[in-house]
């Protein structure tokens, strides 16, 4: 990476309710491709239907403050493994230079966007814990042993499992791979709130729990992401913390 991309610090990342970012000035702004269209019209039911297009226009906004500009970028997304366009890894055809990522779930999205590779993963907390199975498929046997005796299994498993899935939307692993990286020296400590930043070989890990979502997000990059919100007008909103 160059001494010019590196000048101009991590992704910006951004976190809001599904309906708050449809109801967001901007977004009457952005428009979907055809192929948006399609995917959001396949959903049966319209709550997920609605997530799906919130998580696309928040990636948009979020790339435009990066930008500085109201550019409303098209996206584009790209599957490596199938060789199809339409899904997969999203990126701007028009700024082959910015990197983007996106999540969503039961009404909260979060999407990021930078000159590193980035990747975000938001979820919402599953009470009945989690299956054997997946914890023997997800986690190396240092993380089952770091989440089995944590005072929060469930909650411990969760932050984990979001890191994995972010590691996936950078492309450092795959499903089938996931428990093959070992992130048990990365700390599970309860962020409720507050930011956890930690470092894993090269990439930089922001953890934290949305309280007023419920959610539990992670952002990955090769530099330190910085969290912004969704109300700070403008594409100087960011802010680092």
């Amino acid at each position: 990476m160059d001494d010019m991309t590196d000048q101009l610090g991590g992704p910006l990342v951004l976190v809001a309710g599904s309906e708050d970012v449809l109801r967001h000035p901007d977004a009457g702004r952005y428009l979907l491709t055809d192929i948006e269209s399609e995917r959001a019209e396949r959903f049966r039911r319209e709550e997920d239907r609605r997530n799906f297009v919130a998580a696309h226009f928040l990636v948009r906004l979020c790339a435009e403050r990066l930008l500085g500009v109201p550019a409303a970028p098209t996206l584009a997304q790209y599957c490596q493994d199938c060789g199809l366009h339409g899904h997969g890894k999203p990126y701007l055809p028009d700024h082959p230079d910015v990197h983007v990522s996106l999540s969503h779930t039961r009404g909260v999205v979060a999407a990021a966007a930078g000159y590193h590779p980035v990747g975000v993963d938001v979820e919402l907390p599953q009470h009945d814990g989690a299956d054997p199975g997946v914890l023997q498929r997800v986690l190396t046997e240092a993380e089952r042993w770091q989440v089995e005796r944590h005072a929060d299994p469930a909650r411990a498993f969760l932050r984990q499992w979001v890191r994995k899935e972010a590691l996936i939307k950078i492309g450092r692993v795959t499903l089938d791979t996931m428990a093959d990286v070992d992130l048990s020296g990365l700390p599970l400590g309860e962020a409720d709130g507050a930011l956890l930043r930690s470092r894993f070989e090269d990439l930089h890990f922001l953890d934290w729990d949305d309280e007023k979502l419920g959610a539990t997000l992670v952002a990955v990059s090769t530099a330190a992401p910085r969290l912004g919100s969704l109300t700070e007008p403008g594409p100087s909103a960011a802010r680092e913390i």
